[in-house]
């Protein structure tokens, strides 16, 4: 698939809300709907490539999620490796622990299994 500057642009168009949601501007409660847009942006580029490679008879699962991997993983990394330092840095002891809890599960890509488990337990009934 050759360069897209049009889907560029709707990815610059749909940062934009995120960031000034997250930086807690009222006007953009909404900001989370970039998120969605990116995710539409993702599918219909993966869908676009495997197609390509299923066209051209050179589709491999291994080197796609190889592809995928190579691109993430050292990003993710980095951030953890920069965040770490900052975060002990800065947090109290008790909020590090629970930041260290996501850390791992990160790592492990286990996010979504932690935050279920927390949300259970903060949702017990307390006797």
């Amino acid at each position: 698939m050759k360069y897209r500057p049009d889907i560029d642009g709707l990815r610059a168009v749909a940062v934009l809300p995120v960031i000034l949601f997250h930086a807690g501007m009222d006007s953009f409660s909404g900001g989370y709907v970039g998120v969605d847009v990116f995710f539409v942006v993702s599918g219909f580029l993966i869908t676009s490539i495997l197609a390509h490679s299923l066209d051209e008879g050179r589709f491999s699962i291994v080197e796609f999620y190889e592809r995928r991997a190579r691109r993430i993983l050292p990003a993710l990394f980095l951030v953890i490796l920069v965040c770490i330092p900052l975060a002990w840095m800065t947090m109290p002891a008790d909020a590090f622990t629970d930041f260290f809890k996501s850390v791992i599960a990160t790592i492990t890509f286990s996010s979504n299994v932690l935050f279920w488990l927390e949300l259970a337990i903060s949702k017990a009934p307390q006797s």
